[in-house]
């Protein structure tokens, strides 16, 4: 655990789970993004090291991708009062708990149910310890996403809108919607906010934030060029987010959980060399992630790596 300015406190954690900022004050304590659901454990005994007794008041999703609110369910159930909020565009969908809508059957992911008692909305602010928390749209990797900005400490929480080194993958583009000019106005966005402290939705948190503009802009130039880069780079990160989670798999079933998963047949679909079978389409990503030391055989079964 390491604190930042009072009151606000920021867990790195591995790239299966979203890191965490736990913003507190003697009345409040509010979490943003919860992690992955098989790290549950992992993220209550973190809330639990600063809070003790105290009562979770809040949480506060970035986005409803897995790794960001796979653990909303077990915090909901170890803080019954806790108040939790997300971006106003799936909230139905949460309501109703539509798992294709919310992304987690298109993914092959998994996400335990949960609920929500109110929206966080672009152009509202909250205050944390006398501290204003502005919130921002910040559409591209997700349409309904948002970023916290605390322009008194120059402190922006920025989901996977921005890392130290990209960002996170451009779910529209795989759905065949047009977004990465999104992922362009959203990197201006954060530009015109001037942080001077980034805390990433994965990875470690930053100050040299002009660099990192700059990377992920070369990054999304690279994309725009070609976009069957971008798709290749999506496919990979589906893989590997699976990987991590089971760190090791038979390349049968790994196979067939893929072709379960509706995102990757899609990218196959549009992006494969034709006529590649899907299954020899996948056993060059697998390939590639071990080439890359991200993954190695062992016989058969794909482990985890890296």
């Amino acid at each position: 655990m390491q604190a930042w300015p009072d009151g606000v406190i920021f867990w790195e954690r591995g790239w299966l789970s979203s890191n965490n900022t736990l913003l507190i004050d003697p009345d409040q304590a509010i979490l943003i993004d919860s992690g992955y659901w098989t790290h549950s454990d992992q993220t209550l005994a973190l809330l639990q090291s600063a809070l003790g007794t105290r009562p979770l008041t809040g949480l506060v999703n970035t986005h409803l991708h897995s790794d960001h609110c796979g653990g909303n369910a077990a915090l909901q159930q170890a803080y019954p009062a806790c108040f939790t909020q997300v971006p106003p565009g799936h909230a139905d969908f949460v309501s109703q708990w539509d798992p294709v809508a919310l992304s987690y059957t298109p993914t092959g992911q998994h996400c335990p149910r949960f609920g929500i008692q109110g929206v966080i909305t672009p152009g509202t602010s909250f205050e944390v310890a006398g501290r204003t928390w502005q919130a921002h749209a910040a559409p591209g990797h997700d349409p309904h996403s948002i970023v916290l900005f605390c322009p008194s400490e120059g402190l922006l929480i920025s989901a996977d809108a921005l890392w130290e080194n990209g960002f996170g993958v451009v779910f529209p583009e795989i759905e065949g919607d047009a977004a990465f000019d999104e992922v362009a106005a959203t990197l201006d966005v954060i530009e015109r906010l001037q942080p001077r402290l980034v805390l990433p939705g994965h990875g470690s948190a930053f100050s040299d934030v002009g660099q990192a503009l700059a990377r992920a802009r070369k990054r999304l130039a690279g994309f725009v060029a070609n976009p069957d880069k971008h798709a290749s780079y999506a496919a990979k990160v589906l893989l590997k987010f699976k990987l991590l989670e089971l760190q090791t798999i038979g390349f049968t079933d790994f196979c067939a959980w893929g072709q379960q998963a509706d995102y990757l047949r899609l990218l196959h679909a549009r992006h494969a060399a034709a006529p590649q079978p899907f299954d020899a389409w996948f056993k060059q990503l697998c390939e590639s992630l071990v080439f890359s030391n991200a993954a190695s055989w062992e016989g058969d079964k794909l482990c985890n790596a890296g």
